[in-house]
């Protein structure tokens, strides 16, 4: 159990270490506002919270940096809710209130906008699009032999599935087709897609179809081709301008991991509901355990879509970017919900 002034003293340094990335001395810390106690036993109390784990003494310096414990104390009890300014308000509400009418776009700029308000790398892991239910569904030929099937769903999200279409099937038949999935489809969730087909689409289809088995197998090529989340990054290179990031071999495993979004997007996924911090190995992936990774998760109604996230040093804004993350997510959650 820390002592109120030792709370106090490491407080002081990690406010200190997130603005200047400068190991803190005892006599910095005497200079502040609300610290009456000397040099002498404000190092004292330093070396306490050295022994128990919260800081770490540099090599270069007699100053003490924050540890990932000292940080995971700072999160969990002494952070103060930052009140986003004015301006940065505008720009999220300013984001949204464009007609976008895309899912993707809408995505895409709140990537922006995460990086661009903070300085650290933004990353957004859109629905995937198996979570979501389907609102319509339209089959363009491009020949006599292959189509588009497009499906927009109930997030917003707007998918092009390629296909090569049945040489027994015309353009009459393609019509009929839509028409019967849309009245059928529309409103199921995708993932129940392959039990609808199989069942009371088939039996549709049987009455007014020839071919059925042909027909079945194209339309499982055209709805059932599972699709990943997509990720969306922004500001990648501002890892470049953090003092923590000057060892090339660092930036470069984590520039390395970063074009694995395949990893990036299992990792956001497992995300839970609301912000959560992982600091330093707290991450599961290595090449990120020299950060912080903030997430944020956006819905539906009750319904989780996505998770929104920033990746920075440790040595990072805690308080600012819970409050960013916090207002963007329910910026995105208002946006869809006043879409459907």
């Amino acid at each position: 159990m820390l002592t109120e002034r030792q709370i106090q003293v490491l407080k002081v340094i990690i406010d200190e270490f997130i603005q200047s990335a400068q190991p803190i001395g005892s006599r910095a810390i005497a200079k502040k506002d609300g610290i009456t106690a000397s040099p002498a036993t404000i190092r004292n109390e330093m070396a306490d919270l050295e022994e128990l784990g919260f800081l770490v003494k540099t090599h270069t310096s007699s100053g003490r940096v924050p540890s990932e414990k000292g940080y995971r104390f700072y999160v969990d009890h002494l952070l103060i809710p930052f009140q986003l300014s004015s301006q940065d308000m505008g720009v999220i509400q300013h984001t949204f209130a464009r007609e976008m009418l895309e899912f993707e776009k809408v995505v895409q700029q709140s990537a922006k906008v995460l990086s661009d308000l903070t300085s650290y790398t933004s990353i957004v892991l859109g629905p995937q699009v198996f979570e979501t239910t389907l609102k319509k569904i339209q089959i363009v030929g491009l020949s006599d032999h292959s189509a588009v099937a497009i499906l927009v769903t109930s997030s917003g999200h707007v998918e092009h599935r390629y296909f090569n279409v049945p040489k027994m099937l015309k353009s009459s038949d393609l019509e009929k087709l839509v028409n019967i999935l849309n009245d059928r489809l529309v409103g199921v969730p995708i993932i129940q897609l392959e039990q609808k087909l199989s069942g009371e689409i088939a039996g549709i289809l049987q009455e007014h179809m020839s071919n059925l088995d042909k027909t079945y197998a194209f339309l499982q090529q055209a709805l059932l081709e599972e699709q990943p989340a997509k990720l969306y990054m922004d500001g990648k290179t501002n890892m470049m301008r953090q003092p923590e990031f000057n060892d090339i071999q660092k930036i470069q495993s984590l520039f390395s991991i970063m074009e694995q979004e395949d990893e990036i997007a299992k990792l956001l996924k497992t995300s839970d509901k609301g912000i959560k911090v992982f600091i330093g190995h707290e991450n599961q992936i290595r090449e990120m355990q020299d950060c912080s990774l903030i997430t944020a998760s956006y819905s539906l109604g009750d319904k989780q879509l996505g998770t929104i996230a920033l990746l920075g040093p440790t040595r990072m804004e805690y308080s600012k970017v819970i409050s960013v993350l916090n207002a963007l997510s329910v910026q995105l959650s208002r946006t869809f919900d006043s879409w459907y």
